[in-house]
């Protein structure tokens, strides 16, 4: 075998590897005679079998066989051979004509193509100090809370009298039918349809035509669907709506009581105010991190600069980039970043690409050096937590992360990512600051030089999906859409 560097620049390298095909030969003889006293062939006695037929037989499935073993082994020997940390899969690429090697008559020539890891020191994490924002709620908070969880669970009364009309705030059970141009539409029919009317649960102007209404009275409703509406044979479209209103119901408030308590199941007012309370402490505890996280990627990104494999920045930056080309697509690229020219979104997504890419591996190389790693019992949490989100596919969901290695990574890496920021939390001067609700829940500014063309400019804020690229993984920790519900009927807003 002969091993050749072709190229060695920064963190790339490019090593061309021949393997004879007299070597491959006798791998191939040898594998055939590894297989042939197991052979069951018709006309032959058990082991028996003569090497000439078995080769005709399976020769190029074995020889398939013997060039990926043979692409494995001497891809390691190159690594190992020359002392190298690769930051990635080797990219292989075969040179000459692969037939011709698997027939047995040319030799296996290839490329490998390397990127190395950076050989950095990362800092000293005890040297770095954070300030963690805090915020307790207040008791407004709780009453408030408490007095909307109320008026989420008011219930509806009928109205009576010869003067009823429906007002806004109001229920109404309604039977309809849509049209597009006199013809009845799949999904547009609904008998006894409850509608809270100013609720936005319908599509834009329908409920505003049912203010006023009466009990047993017809009335026609005239609409335009969105553009955007997910049916497409509706988007955009004029419809009318035969509506027949049985009955309209006023709202009666709930009072905050133990009565409404022991309906929401727990024991006591006062205990479902403990209850919220705690909630809400969790929510501002997780939005506390959150920044805290942000602070500790944005010193941790200022304090490194060192070479990056160039492979793994282009697969970032194109998994960054596929994302922001389905918003421009989909209308639904952030205002500022629709100002832009692609070129100028390149080179600000570009640059977010190549700080995941530093803190990845930061955070690698200090988790590393700490010898953090996930248990087994933390990774199958992780795959169970997201199967559940799958509902009557949990089972299967869960056996395909079991089965798949690229998945269990994707898993794996979030929480390997939370234990090492919690270890540097734990080893960094970290000081509590109190601050305000607003504060605390505020949009960050984006870190300085990603998203303005010059550094003169002031810092802007941060989209949510930029804020997510340029590598706070905290966003990752919200749980995705559930599977979208079965399909209601074409009135309601989606």
């Amino acid at each position: 075998m002969q091993i050749v560097e072709k190229s060695g620049e920064g963190l790339s390298r490019v090593y061309g590897v021949t393997v004879p095909v007299a070597d491959l030969t006798s791998k191939l003889e040898a594998r055939i005679a590894e297989i042939t006293p197991t052979l069951n062939i018709k006309g032959f006695r058990p082991g028996k079998v003569p090497p000439a037929h078995v080769r005709r037989l399976y020769g190029k499935a074995l020889m398939s066989e013997v060039v990926e073993q043979t692409l494995n082994e001497t891809t390691q020997k190159v690594l190992t051979d020359n002392n190298l940390r690769p930051a990635g899969d080797p990219d292989l690429k075969p040179e000459g004509d692969m037939n011709e090697v698997i027939e047995g008559k040319a030799d296996l020539a290839y490329e490998i193509a390397i990127d190395l890891m950076p050989d950095f020191t990362p800092v000293d994490v005890a040297t770095l100090s954070l300030e963690r924002p805090v915020y307790e709620p207040t008791q407004a908070e709780v009453d408030e809370a408490v007095g909307e969880l109320a008026k989420q669970n008011r219930t509806y009364e009928a109205k009576t009298g010869k003067t009823v009309k429906a007002e806004d705030g109001d229920m109404v059970v309604i039977d309809f039918v849509g049209k597009l141009d006199g013809e009845a539409f799949e999904g547009g029919t609904a008998t006894d349809a409850e509608l809270v009317l100013g609720s936005g649960q319908f599509i834009p102007g329908f409920e505003e035509q049912l203010v006023g209404a009466k009990p047993d009275t017809d009335v026609e409703v005239k609409v335009t669907f969105p553009e955007n509406y997910q049916a497409a044979n509706l988007a955009g479209k004029e419809a009318i709506f035969e509506v027949k209103v049985k009955e309209v119901k006023a709202a009666v408030d709930t009072a905050a009581d133990d009565a409404f308590a022991e309906r929401l199941g727990v024991e006591s007012l006062d205990k479902l105010r403990e209850l919220i309370k705690s909630n809400l402490q969790q929510q501002y505890a997780g939005a506390s991190r959150f920044k805290l996280k942000r602070a500790l990627l944005d010193q941790l990104d200022s304090k490194h600069d060192f070479p990056l494999p160039p492979k793994m920045v282009e697969a970032e930056f194109a998994t960054i980039w596929n994302q922001v080309q389905q918003d421009k697509e989909s209308g639904q690229l952030p205002p500022d970043d629709a100002e832009k020219s692609d070129d100028q979104l390149q080179a600000e997504y570009r640059k977010i690409a190549e700080r995941r890419v530093r803190l990845g591996l930061v955070l690698a190389e200090i988790g590393r050096a700490n010898n953090v790693q996930v248990t087994d019992q933390e990774l199958t949490e992780a795959m169970r937590q997201e199967a559940l989100r799958y509902g009557a596919q949990a089972q299967q969901i869960f056996d395909l992360f079991r089965q798949n290695q690229n998945a269990q990574a994707q898993l794996r890496a979030p929480i390997f990512e939370d234990k090492v920021v919690d270890l540097i939390v734990g080893k960094a001067a970290v000081t509590d600051k109190p601050v305000s609700k607003e504060d605390l829940l505020k949009e960050d500014d984006l870190p300085e030089g990603y998203g303005d063309e010059a550094e003169a400019k002031p810092k802007k804020k941060a989209s949510a999906k930029k804020e997510a690229a340029a590598g706070d993984e905290a966003a990752a920790e919200k749980p995705a859409k559930k599977a979208a519900p079965k399909k209601k009927a074409a009135a309601k807003e989606e």
